[in-house]
């Protein structure tokens, strides 16, 4: 499988060289050339799949032979490890709880798996590979932990001074090793400008390997995909049919993955992007024209996204045809007043307990599932990372995992830099090695 760029689709790479480099050498974000229809015998097969499994026949025609079979088979067994259950929320609208992994959160699936497959390829190479990774919540402490002790890797995770938890900002503060901490004096938009400038500087590509682990990297925001089957075999098996998805949307990679899955066959039959108030693609939706904006901070801060990297993606999925991107995606925006109004309502009808993304989900759905459809949205991080919020809104305490107290207990210990690229770029030449 070859993968070429976005900015030029006569340039393309093999797998080893587009994972490595993250981004293309015109600045254009990579995909794959073709996109395998999964045959009959998977879809007859999948309810009885486990996770593992699942990930190793969807993900084998992008991934093989470069991986050969049985090693991408232990590959996905160890990155996909742990329980993605599909719950019940109120009637004919369940939720996929991708937040009982490592750190909490969805962004475990891509970074596990991004991680694993780094290092099937560090082996042979003369100096490390830095990894620079821009987070707006969770995407720094999955791709921190993801990496945690892996040989001939560093991480260096930029975050917005004061705009991420205090829960989630121990998750990757704390653990030294080979993952750095970097706090930058300005917002997301911020930091990931520092690390997509940091790929095109020609100083740096010279000197340092780089690569990216957010998810403009294809093994990022591919091995989503495996979620998206996984709900849909628990969803026939509770007898579900007309199936609608709310991805809770910010750097877009999440609905991107998903869209892969509904290219590969998967029969869902609508999906929704969820937004916050920054509804730079909700907007697009309504008027045909794509105009980014700085992002505003709010509750759902993972989604705080000005410019989705990855919209780049989704027009390219659909040859940049607005009418066919929106027979398929359906944009909602939510208020931070109706986050919190969400929280406390589902709270109260349901016992169930939303965190600020998830609460965007549900809304989402709330207002536009028809009565024949069954919504599933996906809860992309445990309400426990958002204390602060949620807790306040449902007057009582969220338990913490164990593994969530082990983070809290931590010592922090960052770098701080302000948001301009020569001090950053100074900072990796000094460091990086």
């Amino acid at each position: 499988m070859q993968f070429y760029s976005t900015n030029n689709a006569s340039h393309k790479s093999d797998l080893k060289s587009a994972v490595i480099n993250g981004m293309a050498p015109d600045k254009g974000l990579y995909m794959p050339e073709e996109i395998s229809v999964l045959p009959e015998s998977f879809w007859q097969e999948l309810p009885d799949m486990d996770l593992g499994e699942i990930g190793y026949h969807v993900l084998k025609p992008y991934f093989c032979p470069t991986i050969p079979e049985e090693e991408f088979k232990k590959l996905t067994k160890d990155a996909f490890n742990f329980p993605i259950p599909l719950e019940k929320v109120s009637e004919n609208i369940s939720t996929l709880e991708l937040f009982h992994g490592p750190t909490l959160a969805f962004k475990d699936i891509g970074a596990r798996f991004l991680a694993r497959v780094m290092a099937q390829f560090t082996h042979d190479l003369d100096q490390n590979i830095n990894v620079l990774v821009a987070t707006s919540g969770d995407t720094g402490s999955a791709v921190a932990n993801g990496f945690l002790g892996v040989e001939g890797v560093d991480v260096y995770v930029l975050y917005p001074k004061g705009l991420v938890s205090d829960v989630q900002e121990k998750q990757f503060t704390t653990l030294g090793q080979n993952v750095t901490a970097i706090e930058i004096d300005g917002t997301f938009d911020d930091c990931q400008r520092l690390v997509k400038s940091a790929f095109m500087d020609d100083e740096l590509q010279k000197k340092l390997v780089l690569t990216s682990a957010n998810s403009i990297n294809l093994a990022r925001f591919l091995p989503q995909m495996v979620y998206y089957f996984y709900a849909y075999a628990q969803a026939i098996k509770q007898g579900k049919t007309d199936i609608v998805v709310s991805v809770p949307s910010g750097n877009f990679g999440n609905l991107t993955a998903g869209l892969i899955a509904y290219r590969m066959g998967l029969p869902v039959k609508h999906f929704i992007a969820a937004t916050n108030i920054n509804d730079i693609v909700p907007k697009y939706l309504d008027s045909g024209i794509y105009s980014p904006a700085k992002s505003i901070s709010t509750p759902a801060n993972a989604m705080d996204v000005g410019d989705p990297s990855n919209f780049v993606r989704v027009q390219e999925l659909f040859n940049k045809s607005w009418d066919g991107i929106k027979k398929t995606i359906t944009g909602f925006v939510c208020k931070n007043e109706e986050i919190f109004e969400m929280i406390d309502k589902v709270f109260k009808e349901e016992g169930y307990i939303l965190d600020p993304h998830g609460a965007i989900g549900y809304k989402s759905l709330n207002e536009l599932l028809k009565d024949d459809e069954f919504g599933i949205f996906l809860a992309t991080a445990h309400p426990a990372k958002f204390p602060e919020t949620v807790e306040e809104i449902i007057k009582q305490k969220v338990e913490q995992p164990d593994r969530l107290k082990a983070f809290l207990a931590g010592t922090k210990n960052v770098e701080e830099l302000s948001e301009e690229f020569e001090a950053f770029k100074k900072y990796l030449l000094k460091t990086c090695k």
